[in-house]
């Protein structure tokens, strides 16, 4: 779960797993941790039809989370870090 300074701002101001309730590094707006943050858009077929659910994961959390994947992720290196 982010928070930002307010409505109007892209300030981050603190970043929580929704997991398990940790409080990720936050220092000056940017975010010092490894994050996993998803926005999933269901759509028409779906019984979430025009809803959007945010999350965010620590890197603990989303090892656990990819630990129950029947299929494993697709992992690839980086080209370029921003």
């Amino acid at each position: 779960m982010r928070k930002y300074l307010d409505e109007n701002s892209n300030e981050l101001i603190s970043v929580i797993c929704n997991g398990c309730g940790k409080h990720l590094l936050v220092e000056n707006g940017i975010l010092k941790e490894g994050c996993f943050e998803a926005d999933a858009v269901f759509g028409y077929f779906s019984k979430k039809d025009g809803q959007i659910h945010s999350f965010d994961l620590c890197e603990e959390c989303y090892d656990k989370m990819i630990a129950r994947f029947r299929v494993p992720v697709q992992c690839r290196e980086a080209l370029e870090l921003l």
